[in-house]
């Protein structure tokens, strides 16, 4: 059975590919005419005992000499084209696995080596090289496929990304990076950081992501700057990407006016519109001629009414600007255990059950954390009262920090959406800033506040989490 190249009916014609015996000169001397010659050698070494007896048969024999020299001339003819076909039929199928392999490693895998089959060795081996080819190529269309996403992705982001090489020349820009530089791709490969006027942003040459105040030709403002390596070709170049944090502060800040605005045009509409009710009807009442019995007793209820909303107005700003003017906290060592179990003895109304943690210490400020506390205890506290339930206060440590829980028997929490918005409060007389305020605190000393309802159980469970 001869093998052969062959090429698939959906495949295009095989380019012309370079054996890598044809390369070296040292690899082609000894590599395959020697292994040739072996098989050459000993496909003859094979039939020669056969046809030396045969010749020795026949001319010790009784035969003619006519006879002798034309069968020994037969027999020599065919010892010499079974050697030579022999040969022929091994190293066929290593020259077609040379091609094929050749022209894979050139990234031509549309080459295939015809009648591999199962059952039959070298056919089993022809049929392993062309299921290589296959893999190969496909994983090369998904790496290709893989670069078209990536250099898509890379050209339409709105984030500037520059990579430089180890000579400090850049080599990859997208088109945020062409804009914030104010040049083509063109005029900046092969430049330097300092010619890009980008040195700034390698001050700190380690792998970090820090906050700048830059200025470039396409733009300006505050960016995150991110710094990394990676290494292409066996050499290291660097990553830089940029990120203009401007828009998005002023997004943020925008979003931010409209909810107050929202909340204080709420809240203000809210107690100015019954003191001009309630002044347009005792206006109406002094002009009357003449004046009811009773108009004096109207007059009062109007008067406190107006009095009434006032207040409610100036207890609203005085919760704002409470809120507004938050200091910065003033860290000093804590002793958790001592703050948990001072917070809990101020609280009177309700007997609050303490389960003791290990002896840990934080550090932060005495005052904002004692409030942060006062706040979760109370409400666990007016949770329980509606119920007849209890309060649950501990501490532990898990992962580095500092776990508070204040567990209530309460209704729980009907909307968890809001609890955290600013003037948002479901209890009667409640402002909506304890909850915020307290958040604001847990994160300045570089912790969360989460409020949930219990599972399992009724209530709520409130945690706060502080570094060690």
């Amino acid at each position: 059975m001869v093998y052969h190249t062959g090429v698939s009916s959906a495949a295009k014609p095989p380019k012309k590919v370079t054996p890598l015996s044809t390369l070296d000169p040292s690899l082609r001397s000894g590599g395959r005419l020697q292994f040739e010659r072996r098989i050459t050698y000993l496909a003859l070494a094979a039939g020669f005992p056969a046809v030396a007896l045969c010749a020795f048969l026949l001319w010790y024999g009784d035969y003619s000499g006519r006879v002798q020299w034309t069968v020994d001339l037969f027999l020599v003819i065919i010892w010499l084209g079974v050697a030579f076909n022999l040969k022929q039929r091994i190293v066929r199928p290593l020259q077609t696995l040379s091609n094929i392999l050749a022209a894979i490693r050139e990234g031509d895998y549309s080459i295939r080596g015809r009648r591999a089959a199962l059952g039959d060795a070298l056919g089993e081996v022809m049929l392993e090289v062309n299921d290589l080819g296959q893999t190969l190529r496909e994983q090369r269309l998904g790496a290709m496929e893989a670069t078209a996403l990536l250099r898509t992705v890379m050209a339409e982001i709105d984030v500037a990304v520059f990579a430089f090489d180890g000579n400090e020349r850049l080599r990859l820009v997208n088109r945020a990076g062409e804009r914030l530089l104010a040049q083509p791709a063109t005029r900046l490969l092969g430049r330097t950081s300092v010619e890009l006027g980008l040195d700034a942003c390698f001050i700190n040459d380690v792998e970090s992501s820090q906050t700048m105040q830059l200025v470039f030709p396409g733009g300006f403002g505050r960016w995150d700057v991110r710094r990394s390596t990676f290494r292409e070709g066996g050499a290291q170049h660097r990553l830089l990407v940029l990120t203009d944090l401007s828009q998005t502060l002023r997004e943020e800040e925008r979003t931010a006016w409209q909810r107050l605005l929202r909340v204080l045009g709420h809240e203000l509409n809210n107690s100015l519109a019954p003191i001009k009710s309630v002044a347009g009807s005792l206006a109406d009442l002094v002009a009357r001629h003449p004046r009811p019995t009773d108009w004096d007793d109207d007059m009062q209820r109007g008067l406190e009414v107006i009095s009434s909303r006032a207040d409610s107005l100036a207890r609203f700003i005085e919760s704002y600007s409470k809120l507004a003017r938050l200091p910065q906290p003033r860290f000093e060592p804590l002793q958790i255990g001592s703050l948990v179990r001072r917070v809990v003895s101020l609280e009177t109304r309700l007997p609050i059950r303490v389960a003791d943690g290990p002896d840990l210490l934080v550090r932060g400020d005495d005052a904002q954390l004692e409030q942060l506390l006062i706040n979760l205890i109370r409400n666990a506290v007016d949770a329980s009262m509606e119920t007849g339930g209890t309060v649950d206060v501990g501490w532990n440590q898990d992962n580095g920090q500092v776990e508070v829980t204040v567990r209530d028997e309460g209704p729980g929490l009907a909307n968890t959406a809001n609890l955290f918005v600013p003037f948002f409060t479901t209890k009667v007389k409640g402002s909506g800033i304890g909850l915020v305020l307290s958040r604001q605190i847990a994160e300045a000393h570089g912790g969360t506040l989460t409020l949930e309802n219990r599972s399992g159980s009724r209530g709520c469970e409130a945690l706060l989490r502080l570094p060690v």
